[in-house]
């Protein structure tokens, strides 16, 4: 058996009877396998006495101490990149196999040359979170930093770097708290870290970048339309979900169209849109905790409102099925939340669609409690814009927050036509 003089981390060339591999050996705890991390990001064991020959490319070590630095972007247009994390910030781990985040922002300028070669970029890291450890206090910091960078008149647009597992949620936040947009703000990630031959990374952020010099002032989730690397679509903050685990196309838009088609640096767009404007984009990140977001199911007992009312919540979103409905022995329960203040709104589990209290007799029941239909608003989005409203100190009582709800901030649900 040929001795392996290699270690974790290093790129090695092995021979085996009938072909030659190549890639990263990986820490193993099995003496007779070895792992190893194939260019196309798929990890195979390899039993030791199947390897005749040993070939080391790249040490792991000649990797780790090469300095990155950000390039000049002296005659570009000037951009601000906000890098919160998530695995559009990650690397593989070479030595375990695991994609662990950046330690320097500067490794941008490794990874992503391209973005350095068209911009000027003026990089934020305010956290490097998951996605599903962000809150609300995260994304004020966003929105603020945001904001600066939106009143600079030399920077051009906004791109933020983020995990995907929560995103929707984050672009809702921004949507809100973004008053006056003036300028385009890109939130874009990836399913696949850019050392994988399959990454979406390079493709998104390069989409991301021509939203950004586009002419346009919304606030857009970016990234891949489909499995290809073809284009990508820009999706408003408040009209898109995460609708797939891995998929690199995961994010869709929800009963509304994409804002535009994003190929190159050609940005076409599909929809009407707010134009750059001169205006002077403001903070507005009022936010309550107290809120929460509950899914109806068969069988469920009403006195779940219970625990939120006892733990003084100020509002709850319940996703609801068909139109909008629960079972009847709800609607005692619901009277009595709303009667204690707590403002209950409703929204669609179906995701597709628009609610209506009308057609069954079960949603007019509903409608008498006080409970508000948020027609087709995304259950995310209506959590986060129900926080943003009960946030507002000087936006009290039912009515009003009601009057809040059914006030279209973003695009966050279409006018319902009428004849």
């Amino acid at each position: 058996m040929v001795e392996i003089k290699a270690s974790a981390g290093d790129y090695v060339r092995f021979g085996l009877a009938r072909k030659s591999i190549e890639g990263v050996i990986l820490e193993s705890h099995e003496k007779d396998i070895v792992l190893l991390k194939l260019n196309s990001g798929y990890n195979i064991g390899i039993l030791r006495e199947n390897i005749l020959d040993v070939k080391v490319l790249r040490k792991f070590h000649d990797e780790a101490r090469k300095d990155f630095s950000i390039p000049s972007g002296k005659g570009k247009p000037k951009i601000g990149l906000i890098v919160t994390g998530g695995t559009i910030a990650s690397k593989l781990d070479a030595r375990t196999g695991a994609v662990k985040p950046l330690t320097r922002v500067e490794e941008f300028a490794k990874f992503y040359p391209k973005l350095f070669e068209r911009c000027d970029v003026i990089i934020e890291n305010p956290f490097m979170e998951l996605s599903e450890n962000m809150n609300s206090l995260h994304w004020k910091k966003i929105a603020k930093i945001a904001e600066k960078m939106l009143n600079d008149y030399q920077i051009e647009g906004v791109i933020i770097t983020h995990g995907t597992d929560t995103l929707h949620y984050t672009a809702a936040a921004l949507s809100f708290f973004l008053r006056n947009l003036n300028k385009p703000v890109a939130l874009t990630f990836s399913q696949r870290s850019i050392d994988r031959a399959s990454s979406d990374a390079e493709l998104n952020l390069d989409c991301a970048v021509s939203f950004v010099l586009s002419d346009c002032a919304e606030v857009a989730i970016i990234g891949h339309a489909s499995m290809n690397d073809d284009f990508c679509y820009a999706l408003r903050g408040t009209k898109a979900r995460k609708m797939h685990t891995s998929r690199r196309d995961a994010f869709k838009s929800i009963n509304s169209e994409p804002i535009a088609k994003i190929n190159g640096d050609k940005v076409e767009f599909l929809r009407q849109r707010r134009p750059r404007n001169k205006e002077k984009a403001e903070l507005d990140t009022d936010f309550s905790d107290k809120v929460a977001l509950v899914k109806f199911y068969p069988g469920q007992k009403p006195d779940i409102l219970d625990y939120y009312v006892k733990e003084r919540y100020k509002g709850i979103v319940i996703e609801m099925t068909g139109f909008g409905h629960v079972s009847e022995d709800w609607i005692p329960a619901l009277k009595k939340a709303i009667k204690s203040g707590m403002v209950v709104c409703a929204s669609a589990q179906t995701i597709y669609g628009r609610l209506s209290s009308k057609i069954y007799s079960t949603g007019r029941e509903i409608e008498k409690t006080g409970v508000i239909f948020l027609e087709d608003m995304l259950a995310e989005t209506a959590f986060v814009k129900l926080g943003w409203v009960l946030g507002h100190r000087n936006w009290k009582g039912y009515e009003k927050a009601k009057e809040k709800m059914m006030e279209n901030f973003a695009d966050e649900f279409n006018e319902l036509l009428t004849d």
